[in-house]
């Protein structure tokens, strides 16, 4: 999924933002709702199929994505609803022209993914998952439910120039209150999702964040298999670091055990395919600094950002 970074319905999130919550009246959702509303988020409307007319913290229910858009001027969409209705969940909201998506629930079908994609691709709509946390921008707006509840999310979250981005969900958060206690603010922390095909790889945010002002770095949560952290590195190689790309690769134990499953689906690693010591080489050969222990990111995000304001 390429946008121009100047259109990009991820770039320019704020407090304002209305947000729809597909399958809103289910617990899951009801409960991050009610937290992304203390947060400040605005979740303008829900919906749930048979059960409009109803509210949900106060957040009108309606029918239908039309119905709901016919009420309010909704820009991105949050879908939660179990995975055998996903498919039409994500068609409806794409159909009605909602260019941000974030899917949080998991083990969809990869067939429903892949047509899921190919659709959003036609009509120029940005998703992030499925089988993620979702988007936290501090200070402004929450899409999901990243970061728990809306005073953990205050405590671990600052505003700031650096993105954070894992494939991890609760890594998300984890990196985020380090940098937090550092005094290192976050323009934006995305759960990518942790499925084998996700709607937004690193290859895909990176170069839109490069558009972003607020953004001057960035850290990443890398897990064993897939080949996201390579895809990076290959557009970085092709297109120039943006600005410094601070990395974590976790499992480096997984090679050891070919074709086992490490916590995500898409955390497989099959030969040197998602090998974590080939991502290493080539995130290092691409410009990339590798943190060796968690700990160690904050630090280098110091070292990093003092660097570039020179």
């Amino acid at each position: 999924m390429n946008v121009a970074p100047a259109a990009h319905p991820l770039l320019g999130l704020r407090r304002s933002t209305p947000i729809l919550v597909q399958g809103i009246t289910g617990r899951e959702a009801s409960s991050f709702v009610a937290e992304s509303l203390a947060y400040g988020a605005n979740i303008a409307a829900g919906v749930t199929p048979g059960k409009g007319g109803r509210r949900v913290h106060g957040v009108p229910v309606y029918n239908s994505v039309v119905e709901a858009l016919a009420h309010h001027p909704l820009h991105a969409t949050v879908i939660s609803v179990p995975a055998r209705f996903v498919r039409d969940a994500a068609a409806e909201a794409l159909a009605a022209g909602l260019k941000l998506m974030v899917i949080v629930t998991e083990r969809i079908p990869r067939r429903d993914v892949v047509a899921i994609l190919e659709q959003a691709e036609e009509v120029g709509c940005q998703i992030i998952g499925p089988n993620s946390l979702g988007l936290i921008v501090p200070g402004q707006t929450r899409l999901g439910m990243a970061g728990g509840s809306a005073d953990a999310v205050r405590r671990a979250y600052m505003p700031g120039p650096v993105a954070v981005l894992s494939r991890s969900g609760g890594m998300t958060t984890e990196i985020a209150s380090m940098l937090t206690a550092r005094g290192i603010g976050q323009s934006i922390a995305i759960s990518v999702g942790g499925d084998p095909i996700v709607g937004s790889t690193f290859a895909d945010l990176i170069p839109v964040l490069a558009g972003d002002g607020r953004t001057r770095a960035a850290v990443l949560f890398c897990e064993p298999g897939g080949s996201m952290e390579e895809d990076l590195a290959a557009w970085i190689l092709d297109h120039g670091l943006p600005f410094p790309i601070i990395a974590f690769i976790a499992g480096k134990f997984a090679e050891r055990f070919p074709g086992q499953r490490f916590g995500h689906a898409a955390a497989i690693v099959e030969g040197e395919r998602g090998n974590p010591r080939r991502k290493a080489a080539l995130m290092q050969e691409a410009g990339i600094t590798l943190a060796a222990t968690l700990a160690d990111i904050p630090p280098l995000v110091q070292e990093a950002l003092a660097a570039a304001a020179e």
